[in-house]
């Protein structure tokens, strides 16, 4: 983001464009990878006979995120942890990948605009900072 906004000279529809195309093609892309990844550990497992534990430290925090704050609260911190680890928790938690995509995209253009707002009008102090 920070760099499409320096290379485009904060032209707001040529920076969103490319901010937001760029995420949700990512959001298309690991959300169906995410999808492959989760069946194939699943015959895996089948095919070894392999017991998944049922409550475990880790499996006790996934179910209160997903309690606490739905697809809704997953898509709003993906693009703070990553893409992909956004889009394989929203897909293991929830298997419709027309509303996970949708979530994370509408996610995305958020942070897009609220981000660009933010260096257009902190432009001169990240200057001086060195930053910009």
């Amino acid at each position: 983001m920070p760099t499409a906004v320096i290379v485009f000279k904060y032209n707001f529809m040529k920076v969103i464009l490319v901010a937001c195309s760029g995420g949700i093609t990512g959001n298309i892309i690991f959300t169906n990878l995410s999808a492959v990844i989760l069946k194939w550990t699943h015959i895996y497992r089948e095919k070894r006979n392999i017991k998944k534990k049922i409550f475990t430290k880790t499996t006790r925090r996934m179910i209160r995120i997903k309690q606490r704050f739905g697809l809704a609260g997953i898509a709003a911190i993906t693009p703070l942890i990553s893409q992909p680890i956004g889009a394989f928790f929203a897909e293991k938690f929830f298997k419709d990948k027309k509303k996970v995509v949708l979530y994370l995209s509408i996610s995305v253009i958020i942070w897009a605009i609220g981000l660009y707002f933010i260096l257009f009008l902190f432009h001169d102090q990240l200057e001086v900072w060195g930053i910009i």
